[in-house]
């Protein structure tokens, strides 16, 4: 699959497990509570090894800009920052840092599925692509 197939824009569906995930993380009650219950929107834009990934939310829009297989900071939602490497296979994009994976893929041509592991917690999140 061509890394090009990922382009596009996505509405989040549905989650599984994220309240848990994020509690893990050690985001506060309320916190948890609204970043659960809000829409979610990604932006993602590559080319080549050039990546932008922007989450746009009610609550904040962050934005990632990275170069596949080249270590980077990354400052998460809540202000943390450590030190991510994102890979691509045919099939998949995978963010690793100290504590979490993250791997997204494509389970068709509109949906992107993200599967987050982070201790024991495994959290998955539901996108479909926003057709204009």
């Amino acid at each position: 699959m061509s890394a090009q197939k990922f382009n596009g824009r996505f509405l989040c569906h549905s989650s599984e497990n994220f309240e848990e995930y994020l509690k893990e993380c050690g985001f506060g009650y309320f916190l948890r509570k609204a970043a659960v219950n809000m829409s979610v929107t990604l932006d993602i834009r590559n080319q080549g090894k050039r990546w932008t990934i922007t989450q746009e939310s009610t609550f904040k829009t962050i934005s990632q800009e990275f170069e596949l297989d080249k270590e980077f900071e990354e400052t998460t939602a809540d202000g943390r920052k450590f030190m991510t490497l994102v890979t691509f296979t045919p099939n998949t994009v995978q963010d690793t840092d100290k504590d979490c994976l993250i791997t997204r893929y494509l389970e068709d041509d509109d949906t992107l599925v993200i599967v987050i592991e982070y201790g024991s917690v495994t959290a998955k999140r539901i996108f479909k692509r926003i057709r204009s």
